[in-house]
């Protein structure tokens, strides 16, 4: 068990977590860092335990928040540190009574600057530890796009609690209507809408989870607060602590993006600047950035990650800032294998497809595809 509570810590996790996210996964400089600060002020502290620490007959929820990265809450609502309890804790506690289980541990759906911060606060609020992991190593856009699904754990019953004080349980369905549910409702809450789901025992969890992936983003965030270099070389630099793909230092010279049905979705296109003179980059976005072209054919596609820093500050940018003349570097990062291993079984396929952002290709890892 390890205790997160030292301001540079969380400042760094923040960070790292901003570029995990692939562009979505919420604003670690809104509600993240919102919460962070509350739960700092309030002298409480987050227990992370590692994978491996879960008693095999544990309960393990997962959950988060979703809606539209472009999202803006309306007038007169609070923010999320402002309430108690939380609506993600309302969903909680609706799963609880689903499975009549008491949560021992919360894990993140996925690695973002407001969603895993909203998991890690409400855990703590609730006096419980956070599993050191997630269930994607980024973040996603539907709720069934999760290696907890691939690995054979049902997403429902998935409560819904907005902060209105709606409450909805999808208890069973196929595989698209939880999340579409959801959608719904998101679309009326204005991107403030949680969900509980995934419940599973510890074993379940040492199956499907991608590890240590809360203490991976603290590190990186770490490690480009303390670099000295910008644009080019820190763009190498981050790929080689991550192990991955350098796609494109670039300027953003066309953007077309909207809300709807609770995603931002969009397509930017990037001309590349310095040794990436003359290449150009498509990036497909739905909430996060889903899939990277060249010349339309897929350089590296969801579940492998496309990750977006800004060359001078190094933090990571939101989707929804990919505006006219704004520099970006973009590389790309495999996803870990245990995602992999979910995408490609059955329900995997479906879960993850590319036609769920509007392609027609299947997924292909990324090595293969930068190979060809």
């Amino acid at each position: 068990m390890r205790t997160v509570s030292h301001r540079d810590d969380l400042d760094a996790l923040l960070t790292g977590l901003g570029i995990m996210g692939t562009g979505g996964g919420g604003n670690p400089k809104g509600s993240g860092l919102r919460l962070f600060n509350a739960d700092h002020a309030a002298g409480r502290s987050y227990a992370l335990i590692n994978v491996d620490e879960v008693p095999d007959d544990a309960f393990i929820a997962s959950g988060g928040y979703l809606g539209s990265v472009a999202a803006t809450p309306g007038n007169g609502r609070k923010d999320l540190s402002e309430m108690g309890p939380s609506p993600l804790e309302i969903a909680i506690r609706a799963l609880e009574r689903e499975h009549e289980k008491t949560v021992d541990y919360l894990i993140p759906f996925e690695l973002g600057g407001g969603n895993t911060p909203a998991v890690m606060s409400c855990a703590a609020g609730i006096d419980i530890p956070v599993v050191d992991g997630d269930g994607i190593g980024r973040a996603a856009p539907e709720t069934h796009m999760s290696s907890f699904l691939g690995h054979g754990i049902s997403l429902t019953p998935m409560p819904l609690a907005g902060s209105d004080g709606s409450l909805v349980v999808v208890k069973r369905g196929d595989l698209f209507l939880a999340d579409e549910m959801g959608r719904c409702m998101a679309s009326r809450e204005k991107g403030r809408l949680a969900n509980a789901h995934y419940g599973m025992t510890g074993i379940q969890l040492k199956k499907a989870a991608v590890r240590g992936s809360i203490s991976q983003a603290m590190a990186l965030g770490q490690y480009v607060r303390t670099l000295r270099c910008v644009g080019e070389d820190a763009l190498d630099a981050v790929c080689e602590f991550l192990g991955g793909v350098p796609l494109l230092f670039g300027e953003v010279c066309s953007a077309d993006g909207e809300s709807i049905g609770g995603f931002y979705e969009a397509h930017v296109v990037l001309r590349g600047i310095g040794r990436f003179a003359g290449a150009r980059l498509e990036l497909v976005i739905k909430n996060e950035v889903m899939c990277a072209k060249v010349d339309g054919q897929a350089q590296v596609m969801f579940p492998d990650l496309v990750l977006l820093l800004d060359p001078d500050s190094l933090e990571g940018i939101m989707t929804p800032g990919l505006s006219m003349g704004r520099r970006a570097l973009v590389l790309g990062v495999p996803c870990a294998g245990v995602v992999r291993e979910a995408a490609m079984t059955d329900l995997g396929v479906r879960a993850f497809s590319p036609s769920r952002y509007g392609e027609g290709f299947e997924y292909v890892p990324m090595e293969t595809l930068l190979t060809r």
